[in-house]
């Protein structure tokens, strides 16, 4: 059971001394209760305290990291059944399957080919399972065609031999090895043990992963994944479900306290259709990681997107820093073109300008991470910031005296050209997309 602030704050050395960066001690215990910050800021906790209160104010879902290098993710560590009551903090991962028979080179290029950025934000097959088909030899030679591509990988393997084999060529890479059963989780602990890899446990239903999963965690091994993965869609969305409300329920169940992979090669295989819905169904309930049969622009548009929006955290706006952007090329006598610091209109306006090959510097200035309209009703976007933010920011650094603001405040250009004596305010269109053929008209026509 969580702890109140009042029971953190009795264990705390209750000297006010700031240095944890609240005021009071009693104001940091809140923040502690509350998963704001870390117990372990405070610089005076006894050991004994911080061990204890370390343990209770864990997050009931274990944080888990896999993978090296850019290919390093974190899994679980997840507070919410829902994102409305605070946030998701550990994104879905999506991981194509290999059989160890089949094609590997080409399965793995066909999945590298989905490759780009959206707001920010590189979208790509993060992982990759390699499953095993019953030849120990041919399994490690599958292995080693997934090792140094830049994923993550998941042994998917209960043959502890076969396991032990595999992860001598890739045990460097931190992958999953997603192999223990109730008939061999001991000889897997060791396995997982010794080459210091997250193991991902299984059942044949909810019991027994429950079971031995407990089994596991009496032999002290709690660097675990749950294979929630069941016979069709209807029981691997109860066990998701099931093994979610467990551990962040009133009174959590930390034995299931850890993140989940489903695998929809086994539910849906060979139907990308289903394949796509249920990988957006799992995006919301609960998937760490979603194993599907391949990733190409038709699964990953949708899903990606997808999993952005539910992972951004409601209570802050996704933001980009406030500045000027020279795009194609723009020096300081390109025309200057404004809009808001709204990350999804930033990456939307800034694409259109880079297509219409116009040098321009893009001004972005503080709208409070607002949509152009909605900013402008709140008004963080009005003629008084725009003049201000050019006035400080521009004028030292660009020649140009033009600037073109969004169609749909219009409105404010009488009192912007008011407030910036010498500036010229063009008039933008009302949307992005008509931003193209804008600029190129007023380039053919010598205006800018």
């Amino acid at each position: 059971m969580a702890l109140k602030g009042i029971d953190i704050f009795k264990m705390t050395p209750k000297t006010n001394c700031k240095e944890c960066g609240s005021p009071t001690c009693m104001a940091f215990a809140m923040k502690v209760a509350q998963g704001a910050v870390d117990i372990s800021k405070c610089p005076h906790m006894s050991d004994d305290a911080l061990a204890a209160l370390s343990e209770a104010t864990a997050p009931p879902m274990k944080t888990i990291k896999v993978g090296t290098g850019e290919a390093e993710y974190t899994l679980g560590g997840e507070t919410v059944l829902f994102r409305h009551e605070k946030t998701f903090v550990s994104p879905t991962r999506f991981a194509v399957n290999v059989a160890a028979d089949a094609d590997v080179d080409a399965a793995v290029a066909e999945a590298a080919k989905v490759d780009y950025d959206r707001i920010g934000e590189r979208m790509h097959a993060e992982m990759v399972n390699v499953e095993y088909a019953g030849d120990a030899a041919a399994y490690v030679e599958a292995v080693k065609k997934v090792v140094g591509k830049g994923m993550t990988i998941i042994l998917g393997c209960t043959d502890v031999e076969a396991a032990k084999a595999a992860l001598e060529v890739c045990k460097a890479e931190k992958p999953i090895l997603n192999g223990a059963t109730a008939a061999n989780y001991a000889e897997m602990v060791e396995v997982a043990k010794a080459a210091g890899v997250v193991l991902g446990v299984n059942g044949a239903n909810i019991d027994e992963l429950y079971d031995t999963t407990a089994a596991i965690e009496k032999l002290g091994y709690k660097e675990l994944v749950l294979d929630v993965t069941g016979a069709d869609t209807k029981e691997t969305y109860g066990n998701a479900v099931r093994v979610r409300r467990a551990c962040l329920d009133k009174n959590p169940d930390r034995t299931f306290g850890y993140p989940s992979i489903v695998n929809l090669s086994k539910i849906a295989a060979n139907d990308e259709p289903m394949q796509i819905a249920l990988a957006s169904m799992f995006v919301l309930k609960y998937g760490s990681i979603v194993i599907m049969d391949t990733m190409n622009y038709a699964r990953a548009l949708p899903l990606y997107g997808l999993r952005q929006n539910v992972y951004t955290d409601p209570q802050k706006p996704m933001k980009v820093e406030p500045g000027i952007y020279a795009l194609n090329g723009a020096d300081e006598n390109a025309v200057c073109i404004t809009t808001v610091d709204f990350a999804l209109t930033y990456f939307v306006v800034s694409g259109e300008l880079e297509r219409s090959g116009v040098p321009c510097n893009l001004v972005i200035s503080d709208a409070g991470g607002l949509s152009v309209l909605t900013a402008w009703a709140a008004g963080k976007l009005s003629s008084t910031s725009v003049s201000k933010y050019i006035i400080e920011n521009v004028e030292p650094k660009v020649k140009s005296r033009k600037l073109i603001i969004p169609g749909k405040v219009a409105v404010l250009k009488g009192d912007i050209e008011a407030k910036l004596p010498g500036w010229e305010v063009i008039v933008g269109p009302n949307e992005a997309v008509q931003l193209v053929k804008f600029l190129k008209d007023l380039q053919a026509n010598g205006e800018i």
